[in-house]
């Protein structure tokens, strides 16, 4: 029998950010798409992924999800089977993103939540030489649909994330970095960083992909999470 599988979506994000995925991983065994809409901390989300999850389970996350997904390995690497850490980002969150972060939250108190995700937030998700007005509008979906509660959380959670570099020495099962070749908000030096951390793991680039290639490039993301979860 093989291992569950539980993803955990980035920021403003749901199931459908990995709806390929789903189907085709779906058929070797079950995959689990978690919701990370509530709590405002890290650890309090982690602590509720590990309620809803099986007891052992392969766990994968993209941006946001894959920071978690650290976490959750942290408050129990003995019930994860593998790792897969996508479009992320191990480290605290930047002084100057705080900054940034603080503008957003006081837009949202102003119900503007949409117009930051549209205006500041979505236009760095895809390629920037490949446009790609489908998911745009997806993600404003997925964005409406989750509201300014899930925004204020998830907002606050990645302020306030721990540094999980240390985690990440401690990685022994098999893990897979992957990236979209273009990701403008969890760049190369994030991955690489990683890889540094976990020698063992897989990295792959994921061509003409931006931040979110289990979207913009679905075949190819599912490709190298099918190898992963097999090798």
């Amino acid at each position: 029998m093989n291992d569950p599988l539980v993803l955990l979506p980035g920021m403003m994000c749901d199931h459908r950010l990995f709806e390929h995925q789903v189907a085709f991983l779906g058929e070797e065994r079950e995959v689990i798409v978690m919701n990370i809409d509530g709590h405002d901390s890290m650890s309090a989300l982690a602590a509720d992924v590990l309620e809803n999850a099986p007891e052992k389970f392969a766990l994968g996350g993209l941006s946001m999800g894959g920071i978690l997904a650290m976490e959750v390995f942290r408050q129990a690497p003995e019930r994860i089977t593998r790792l897969a850490l996508m479009d992320t980002n191990p480290r605290a969150e930047l002084d100057e993103v705080k900054e940034g972060r603080k503008a957003h939250l006081a837009r949202t108190a102003n119900g503007e939540m949409l117009d930051v995700m549209q205006e500041v937030m979505i236009p760095k998700y895809v390629h920037r030489d490949i446009p790609r007005p489908d998911i745009e509008k997806l993600c404003l979906e997925m964005a409406a649909n989750l509201g300014d509660t899930c925004f204020v959380n998830q907002s606050l959670a990645l302020r306030d994330r721990a540094d999980q570099q240390d985690t990440l020495r401690t990685v022994t099962v098999p893990t897979l970095i992957l990236m979209g070749e273009d990701d403008q908000l969890c760049p190369r030096d994030r991955h690489d960083t990683m890889k540094s951390l976990i020698p063992h793991a897989d990295f792959i680039i994921i061509p003409f992909a931006g931040h979110l290639p289990t979207l913009e490039k679905p075949e190819a993301t599912t490709r190298v999470l099918h190898a992963w979860l097999n090798a």
